[in-house]
């Protein structure tokens, strides 16, 4: 009886040490990915944690739950290689909508599952307003459909002593869904850009099976009758990620950190300028290098731009080749920021995702630019920024005997005048213009004459 227990207890112990050995196999755990939104770059983070999460805990595989009118084209491109190169198999139930960017998605899904009534396809490329733009940007379009269903390959079909060799996803047919030019018999006319129904999709190879729910999916085609489900939960730090990552956004980063740069160049010292294209440099630079766009030396072209920017203020009066220099290599560690290059290799980066990047580096110039120009109008009596603004009429200025007064007078400088600057005489603040050169903040001035609501001063010695 002894023996008997002790065989027992073993069998037990290495029951559960030894997998293999296990009495019930663990359930196969199916990991889901909820994008049911605009395709930006929100949803590419979506995505990309999501199939990490899936693959650090053994999934068997992933399930997008897609519904989505589409995107951002470059966020789409990012996506859609996750899945092709993803280990743990992608699978997309369609539970309405993949038009545009949706369908570049779901095609380089292993499998495509919908619900009756979705749709796929409509994946031109359009601006904000809904217009086609140029055929280069339909020809990148068309190329990455094209190659994202060539990448799963053929079938061989052997019909009696034939053998054919067919696509299991048809490239024509993905191009199709870009290409009104296209004309595939029995299916499009020239003319037509393709969108499938789900019965059409079935029919045609672009649906692997109608389901009306995530688990009609997993159980009825992936054929997992007991298994374990995991959904990705996004944080919102993700979310805050991808909204300082959105093209919208970082124009406006951008127009603040022209903007701030531009008015500190017209104001004397460090102030609230300053702050703001610092802050929105950070903002701007900070999610890029979290997600692996932006390298330390593309941060470091940026930061050195700033420096010659800040010495040409502090040091050389004027704007001269320091700042033109400063101001290219600050534009230029903008533009490289949004480009995925590895170092200075540009091989995997396509023409698109450098267009894109300029785009949004010039957006956002010139609607710092044009800011700009409105807020100088607006500082004043009746503007934005009359309490941080000279109010003073200059052409009575200019006949105000108050100024001719103050001629042989002494002050001392309140600011640092490079040659402009603020002056304090008997405690009241003026303008003031250096006629010796660069004046240091405190020192004594003497007023030599007036002009243009300005007093002129030299240091006093002695």
């Amino acid at each position: 009886m002894s023996k008997i227990l002790l065989h027992a207890t073993i069998g037990l112990i290495l029951t559960w040490l030894v997998p293999g050995m296990s009495p019930a196999a663990e359930k196969p755990l199916v990991y889901t990915i909820d994008i049911k939104k605009e395709i930006d770059k929100t949803s590419q983070i979506y995505l990309n944690k999501g199939l990490e999460e899936a693959q650090s805990l053994g999934a068997s595989a992933v399930l997008i739950h897609l519904n989505t009118y589409g995107g951002l084209l470059e966020a789409a491109d990012s996506m859609r290689t996750a899945i092709l190169y993803s280990p743990v198999p992608v699978y997309v139930f369609i539970d309405n909508n993949a038009a545009s960017a949706g369908a570049l998605i779901s095609i380089a899904c292993k499998k495509i599952y919908m619900r009756k009534g979705a749709s796929i396809g409509a994946a031109t490329v359009v601006d904000q307003t809904g217009g086609a733009l140029p055929d280069k940007y339909q020809s990148y379009m068309r190329s990455m459909m094209r190659a994202t269903a060539e990448a799963h390959g053929r079938d061989t079909v052997v019909n009696g002593t034939d053998t054919v060799c067919k696509w299991i996803r048809d490239p024509q047919i993905a191009e199709a869904m870009v290409d009104d030019r296209i004309v595939i018999p029995n299916l499009i006319d020239s003319g037509k850009t393709l969108t499938f129904t789900t019965e059409e999709a079935v029919k045609w190879g672009f649906c692997d099976g109608i389901a009306e729910s995530v688990d009609d999916v997993i159980t009825k085609y992936m054929q997992y009758d007991d298994y374990e489900l995991r959904s990705y939960e996004p944080s919102w730090i993700d979310n805050l990620k991808g909204f300082l990552m959105n093209p919208v956004f970082q124009s406006i980063l951008i127009m603040i950190i022209i903007g701030g740069i531009y008015f500190e160049l017209q104001t004397p010292g460090i102030g609230f300028p300053s702050a703001a294209a610092l802050i929105a440099a950070i903002l701007y630079f900070a999610p890029l290098y979290i997600e692996g766009l932006a390298a330390n030396w593309e941060i470091l072209i940026f930061l050195i731009g700033l420096i010659l920017i800040a010495f040409e203020i502090f040091v050389i009066p004027g704007f001269g080749i320091t700042g033109i220099c400063g101001t290219v290599l600050i534009i230029a560690g903008l533009s490289l920021a949004l480009v995925n290059n590895i170092n200075f290799n540009f091989d995997g980066v396509g023409d698109f995702e450098i267009g894109r990047s300029v785009m949004v580096v010039l957006i956002g110039i010139s609607a710092g630019f044009g800011s700009m120009l409105w807020l100088s109008s607006r500082i004043g009596s009746k503007g934005l920024l009359r309490n941080v603004a000279l109010a003073t009429d200059l052409e009575e200025a200019k006949s105000s005997p108050v100024l001719s007064a103050l001629v042989g007078r002494e002050g001392v400088a309140a600011t640092v005048l490079r040659p402009s600057g603020k002056v304090i005489i008997d405690g009241t603040y003026y303008d003031g213009i250096s006629e010796s050169g660069f004046i240091d903040k405190g020192t004594k001035v003497v007023v030599v004459r007036f002009e243009n609501a300005q007093v002129y001063v030299e240091v006093v010695f002695g």
